[in-house]
């Protein structure tokens, strides 16, 4: 049977980028032609207009929430790694701290936001934990889910050879059981700047949270949309780097 080769990365690309357009064209038009105030709803042109006039302010804001969901990820990634680690070799300390982790996610943020401004104050710090916290289970579940899910043979193949059962972890299965943490980083990811955000405008003294609750109280909506879509940027940013790095410690995964 004939094997077709596999398709140019552009190409992959290409239906989105034409399906984004199109929505952002009947977006314009809707606007536009509705007659619809940009307090309730600005176009696409107004969005990119409110943005550009507003660089010298965003650009701070957007560098302090940056920073902020940065550091909280890669302590985030740091702690999940270590746990996942050893609650899969551990079995009673899986069972001792698995739970609490499972019922951190499950506190609402804006009950423990006002708790972390009482400790920390109003400075980033706060919001950095608040991330970790936020971003730390999945990075746990899938570290010690793909450890759990290497096959044994691996191990004992290795042990066989004269490696000891730690050289066997580090060496063997985390490599085998990489590309699930990777997915579990990505899950992560997803949250962290948003997370950041959403921590600031409950208390902070600057950053894209705070940004978007001075365009609140001000009804400058395309402001809002301004403070979404750099949101939106810095998550793909973050995204893209961590795919770059799986392809340059993994390299590209197989196509059926």
């Amino acid at each position: 049977m004939r094997q077709t080769s596999p398709r140019p990365g552009w190409t992959r690309l290409l239906a989105p980028t034409l399906t984004l357009v199109a929505l952002l064209v009947i977006w314009e038009a809707a606007v536009r032609l509705g007659g619809v105030p940009d307090q309730v709803l600005p176009s696409p042109s107004q969005i990119a207009q409110a943005t550009f006039d507003s660089l010298d302010d965003l650009i701070p804001a957007t560098a302090i929430t940056g920073v902020e969901g940065l550091l909280g990820f890669l302590l985030a990634t740091a702690l999940g790694l270590v746990i996942g680690l050893a609650i899969h070799a551990w079995r009673t300390l899986h069972d001792a701290i698995y739970p609490l982790i499972a019922g951190a996610q499950m506190i609402p943020l804006i009950t423990i936001a006002p708790l972390f401004i009482i400790w920390f104050g109003f400075e980033p710090l706060g919001k950095v934990v608040i991330v970790a916290i936020f971003a730390l289970f999945p990075i746990v579940v899938q570290t010690c889910r793909g450890l759990d899910a290497v096959p044994r043979f691996y191990q004992d193949v290795a042990l066989n050879c004269g490696a000891t059962k730690a050289w066997a972890l580090w060496h063997v299965k985390l490599r085998v059981a990489a590309r699930q943490i990777f997915g579990g980083l990505r899950i992560s990811a997803a949250y962290v700047f948003a997370t950041a955000a959403t921590a600031e405008y409950l208390g902070a003294q600057s950053g894209l949270g705070i940004w978007l609750q001075s365009a609140f109280n001000s009804f400058r909506t395309p402001l809002i949309f301004s403070a979404t879509l750099v949101i939106v940027i810095l998550t793909a940013a973050l995204l893209a780097l961590i795919t770059l790095v799986e392809r340059l410690l993994l390299g590209a995964p197989e196509k059926d």
